[in-house]
């Protein structure tokens, strides 16, 4: 058997689905300080298959493809938005928050300090993908988590 042209893999690596894959590997690495690793381009222009790293955490990235698909596009755009968000934790929330939206990220809310312990916050990339960034805090406030829960509509056991 021939020599592997990369390590394996044994982690689980999410494949994001976009409307323009070229223009997303720009907006992550400026937003979010990303490296593109590889992509894989056809002749129209499209991405077939990219690979890009967030501080060695890496996600792959396509262009949509209907035709692969019925006809029916999978990605935010096409579905009407994501049911997955995408989440790291950053050294700096505020300043790397800052920074997405300056690239053309939306804040969807925050940043603020949670109740588990966290400053955290959430935003959506110009592709429909949703993200929250987190800088680890001191850890949970039991009041703040029991009147988090309230809010939510449970009640802890």
């Amino acid at each position: 058997m021939a020599d592997a042209h990369r390590p394996l893999r044994t982690d689980v690596i999410p494949e994001i689905v976009v409307d323009g894959a070229s223009s997303a590997l720009a907006f992550y690495v400026e937003a979010f300080g990303a490296e593109e690793m590889s992509r894989h381009e056809l002749e129209d222009g499209r991405i077939i298959h990219a690979e890009v790293s967030f501080d060695g955490f890496v996600i792959f990235l396509t262009d949509d493809f209907p035709e692969m698909h019925g006809g029916v596009g999978t990605s935010p755009t096409a579905i009407g938005g994501t049911p997955i968000c995408l989440h790291r934790d950053v050294v700096d929330v505020d300043a790397s928050v800052e920074r997405a939206v300056a690239a053309g990220a939306t804040l969807i809310h925050g940043p603020e300090d949670m109740f588990w312990g966290d400053r955290y916050a959430r935003l959506s990339d110009p592709f429909g993908h949703q993200w929250s960034l987190a800088t680890p805090g001191p850890g949970p406030d039991a009041a703040a988590t029991e009147e988090a829960v309230a809010e939510f509509g449970g009640a802890e056991s």
